[in-house]
């Protein structure tokens, strides 16, 4: 409006701009082609002076395309969708500011959209060079300045999302060959984010050439301790079950001795004997095993959780850190793994705790004074035992202990540095499993989350089975990406669209289509109000169904987010057969916008109509039909000028 004075056309072009206004304006009714959007643009045009964005009418922002290619236009105003859209090079870019709003604040440019816009500056075989102008009209960091004009575009991010739209197909029509962790482990999100961990992939990399040094220096030494240690372990293994005979280890079990339990793979470490018993075994409280009738009554040390669970819990030893208490556990004979030499003195009462502590104190002490082990029995010289079997197996015990003791890997690991290594070793290993499996699933489980929950809400709302087949609400779901998918199929099945006309149907699913938010206050007619009221309950209801079943949901801005009723009134009224210029003077909204969102609900207005006919509705099926029948009119379904 400020170049009212300024004249870019010749006379010749102001008639070619005329004729090609003109052409344009058949597509539309007699009665559109007098509305003030249309009316004030043609004097701007002969003066070689446009507009475009997003607003306005099709028909408008077309023909200004149009004239622009053709030289006719010659200063245009518009906003960064001309730019984004269309090969529309210009002689001059100029950016009036190097902020924007984005829906949420004023931003500056990204470097992407600065390098998309000024890009058009300059004409292929016209212009030896381009011109971009920015117009700096506050003060700006130089490195932001940088940044915008010479920084890397943004990245292509997916923004990937389980919507239910997306289950349920998955459900009904993928027939069991591809389920939704399928999808999901393949798609580009997932992709990107195991590309997107630089950092933990380096890590990792690090990591393993750390292990790889640790690994080559003594491998295959270690490789052969380690062997020798689990050879050891299987002949003690085998001669323990010729040791634990009653007949041949009950002398030995006298109370003070101690000996070593171990339970499957739990190891509980050196106890005292304080009874042996001959019973049946018993109930819970007792350590279980294959078979035997004595029972050795032994101090243990045990976790504080299994006296608080009470007398009849399961025992079990303390967690790494854990302090821990020493309790009268009975154990059956072919749970012993060990015998030791070493006898200690035990109070006749042991109900005190402080009596039991000061045995486990003792049991430690000696842990300490013999590092490689306490002593322990030998079936030969200390118990007198002549079978020529056992005297075989320690045999050779003996000399794989000697090998041992002998092994430079046995000298390094009472080293502490050696030590030292050994740990650290096994850290790096774990390490680097933890981060790979980090990157691959962390992402993973949330959507295998994220899916679990989902499910459980098609489920409370009936769209699936226990089993996860898909029932007849969800059928009707899976036709529907338009609007909200779980919303709409409930007011279907509840029977809110039953009660009201096609004109009111038409207006309570504009409430699904993304619109520009209006400023005005809405105010509805009696009519619209109560289906209204019903949309934004069932809105309710269904967010709070969503947060029972753990997804992250609140449930006011859900039924903001979903329920619209911004042009409720302007669509009701079209479809009762109102014209365009009376509906636009019911909302500020841009006229550009409601054909937009009126374009779209005839579209939701189908899936709606195919999705009544999936299950069986052929009265709703109808009603919608009608609908988007009433919509499809004027000049929000004009031919486009490009057709």
């Amino acid at each position: 409006m400020s170049m009212s004075k300024l004249d870019f056309n010749t006379e010749e072009e102001k008639d070619d701009v005329e004729k090609v206004f003109h052409s344009a304006m058949l597509c539309l009714n007699e009665e559109d082609r007098n509305l003030p959007a249309i009316e004030l643009m043609l004097p701007l045009l002969k003066r070689g002076i446009a507009v475009h964005h997003s607003g306005l009418l099709p028909v408008i922002k077309e023909l200004v395309e149009l004239l622009f290619q053709e030289g006719l236009v010659k200063a245009l105003f518009a906003t960064e969708t001309f730019a984004m859209g269309l090969n529309m090079p210009a002689k001059t870019v100029v950016f009036t500011s190097v902020k924007k709003w984005d829906g949420d604040s004023h931003r500056y440019i990204g470097s992407g959209e600065y390098i998309q816009m000024s890009g058009r500056a300059g004409r292929r075989g016209k212009d030896e060079r381009g011109i971009c102008v920015i117009m700096v009209d506050e003060q700006m960091e130089m490195n932001m300045l940088k940044d915008m004009v010479l920084g890397k575009p943004a990245p292509l991010v997916s923004t990937f999302r389980l919507s239910y739209y997306s289950i349920l197909n998955l459900m009904s029509r993928a027939e069991g060959q591809i389920s939704a962790e399928h999808v999901i482990r393949n798609s580009f999100h997932q992709f990107q984010y195991e590309k997107a961990l630089p950092g933990i992939g380096e890590k990792v990399s690090k990591l393993e050439q750390e292990a790889a040094l640790l690994d080559s220096s003594g491998e295959a030494e270690v490789a052969e301790y380690h062997k020798l240690i689990l050879d050891i372990a299987q002949l003690e293994m085998k001669l323990m079950s010729e040791i634990l005979r009653p007949e041949r280890v009950l002398y030995y079990l006298d109370p003070g001795r101690l000996i070593k339990v171990r339970e499957g793979g739990t190891d509980w470490g050196w106890g005292v004997v304080v009874n042996v018993l001959k019973r049946p075994s018993a109930g819970s409280g007792t350590l279980p095993s294959r078979g035997g009738s004595y029972i050795v009554d032994t101090l243990l040390h045990c976790s504080p959780a299994s006296s608080e669970n009470g007398p009849r819990s399961k025992p079990c030893p303390p967690h790494p850190g854990e302090k821990g208490e020493m309790h009268v556990v009975p154990v059956q004979l072919p749970l012993i793994s060990a015998l030791s030499k070493i006898r200690i003195s035990i109070s006749p009462d042991l109900r005190p705790l402080e009596a039991r502590q000061n045995i486990l104190l003792a049991v430690q002490g000696l842990e300490t004074r013999f590092p490689q082990g306490l002593p322990k029995l030998n079936p030969v010289t200390d118990m007198k035992i002549e079978d020529p079997e056992i005297v075989e197996l320690v045999k050779q015990i003996e000399e794989l202990e000697k090998k041992l003791f002998s092994h430079p890997c046995f000298k390094q690991s009472q080293d502490e540095h050696q030590i030292t290594y050994f740990k650290r070793k096994a850290e790096v290993n774990h390490e680097i499993q933890q981060l790979k499996s980090k990157m691959r699933d962390s992402q993973l489980q949330k959507f295998r989350d994220e899916l679990k929950n989902r499910s459980r809400v098609l489920k409370k709302l009936g769209h699936i089975d226990a089993d996860g087949v898909v029932q007849l609400k969800g059928r009707a779901a899976c036709l529907i990406d338009t609007g909200d998918e779980l919303l709409v199929t409930e007011l279907m099945f509840n029977g809110t669209f039953n009660d009201l006309d096609h004109h009111q149907v038409a207006a309570l699913a504009s409430c699904f289509i993304p619109v520009d938010k209006s400023s005005e206050q809405t105010q509805l007619r009696t009519e619209l109000a109560k289906p209204l009221q019903q949309l934004q309950e069932t809105a309710r209801k269904i967010a709070e169904i969503q947060r029972e079943c753990k997804l992250e949901i609140n449930v006011d801005e859900y039924v903001e987010s979903t329920v619209r009723p911004y042009l409720m009134d302007v669509i009701y009224c079209w479809s009762k057969g109102a014209s365009f210029a009376d509906v636009i003077q019911m909302t500020d909204i841009f006229e550009g916008s409601i054909i937009r969102s009126a374009r779209r609900l005839d579209e939701f207005l189908n899936q709606l109509s195919a999705a009544a006919q999936a299950v069986g509705e052929t009265d709703l099926e109808r009603k919608f039909a009608v609908a988007s029948e009433s919509l499809r009119r004027g000049i929000i379904f004009a031919n486009s000028l490009y057709l």
